[in-house]
């Protein structure tokens, strides 16, 4: 069974390598691992270990507490993939490709964002 603290922090891994464009397979020669051991992270079907997640950390460029973020407690329950933007495809291809547009037209389509979501 899948612990909840297991398929966040693996949420999180894949939430960050997806915004830096990273796929599982370059991740895995970075830590020195196959890809398919990335995958079961990912899914929180094997847990990280300590050493491993430092690992990680260091290879997506971001501290370990970053896979933390967001999880108040042993006992939480996991939002569905389908409406977590942490691990929806396509919500994390759209902030990958916001933040890639130069930074005042990123501000004038944040702007008209809000917008829309204020008419609908």
């Amino acid at each position: 069974m899948k612990h909840p603290v297991d398929v966040h922090v693996g949420a999180r891994i894949r939430h960050r390598r997806w915004m830096t464009g990273m796929t599982q397979q370059k991740l895995a020669e970075h830590v020195g691992i196959k890809f398919q051991q990335i995958q079961k992270y990912e899914t929180g079907v094997n847990r990280v270990s300590a050493s491993r997640l430092w690992d990680i950390a260091s290879a997506l460029d971001v501290p370990v507490s970053f896979f933390f973020e967001g999880l108040d407690g042993a006992k939480e329950t996991p939002i569905p993939s389908s409406g977590n933007p942490q691990t929806d495809r396509e919500a994390l291809e759209l902030m990958r490709s916001y933040f890639a547009i130069p930074e005042d037209q990123r501000r004038q389509l944040f702007e008209l964002a809000r917008v829309l979501s204020n008419v609908a």
